[in-house]
């Protein structure tokens, strides 16, 4: 297996990263100006970092850290079929977790924020840039980042070179769950994940991404790549911009 960052140096820039990108996240308030730019910001920061540690470098490190995406990041010429069938089964899992999952986040949702009145589907007239904008500019720069990078070098396989001289250590995958190798690192990267996301806007409801971010990780872990969790992070803000629109009004 291609020679991964160890977990110190991952943790450094996974956390000096969530800090940078939460300061950009401010911009707006210093220079209003910059307000429609931030988003776009971040998301390039995010890939600026994921290049810099994996994507500049061999293929066999891209496929390591689950950065393929059908080859589209690989050297060599790209494969249509190749292309074609990993975003099928990446969205066929989204698909599945989300059949699992919808129902009783929608459940949750009307709970948390104690919703009386009943729900009104209010389809924005730019709802393609709202799609694109979430897959694009924020799915893909965050899962790239937190999953591909962050939680590939801090969750270790088994038998795995550390610094413990390739003994099982503390970052080695401990866990076989629902079909997934996962270890602490997979916790470490959803906390910082939250916390990155509660500095950027300081709410208690804005930790709750912990708990999805759960499942991006098994995702990637399950199904080797980015592309399911990319794909299900894109449904769940979807989702949630829908229900907030539709139980609250534009």
């Amino acid at each position: 297996m291609p020679k991964l960052d160890g977990p110190r140096r991952a943790l450094l820039v996974g956390c000096v990263t969530t800090l940078v990108v939460t300061a950009l996240s401010h911009l707006d308030e210093l220079v209003p100006k910059a307000a429609p730019y931030v988003g776009t910001l971040v998301g390039a920061t995010f890939l600026a970092v994921t290049w810099r540690t994996v994507l500049r470098k061999d293929s066999a490190l891209v496929r390591a850290h689950g950065l393929s995406l059908g080859g589209l990041t690989e050297e060599g010429a790209l494969e249509a079929r190749r292309i074609v069938r990993e975003a099928a089964v990446a969205l066929g899992w989204a698909a599945l977790v989300a059949a699992i999952i919808f129902p009783i986040f929608w459940l949750g949702y009307r709970y948390y924020w104690q919703v009386r009145s009943g729900f009104a589907l209010r389809v924005p007239a730019d709802w393609w840039d709202i799609v694109l904008g979430q897959l694009l500019v924020v799915a893909l720069p965050e899962e790239a980042f937190y999953r591909g990078y962050l939680q590939t070098a801090l969750v270790r396989p088994n038998g795995s070179a550390s610094s413990s001289g390739g003994k099982r250590g503390f970052w080695t995958a401990h866990w076989r769950i629902l079909g997934a190798d996962l270890g602490p690192g997979w916790l470490v990267t959803c906390a910082i994940f939250a916390a990155g996301h509660y500095l950027a806007l300081p709410h208690p409801s804005r930790l709750a991404v912990f708990f999805p971010a759960l499942v991006f990780g098994w995702l990637r872990a399950r199904t080797g790549g980015i592309g399911a969790a990319m794909a299900f992070h894109t449904m769940c803000n979807l989702l949630t911009e829908t229900l907030a629109r539709g139980y609250h009004g534009p």
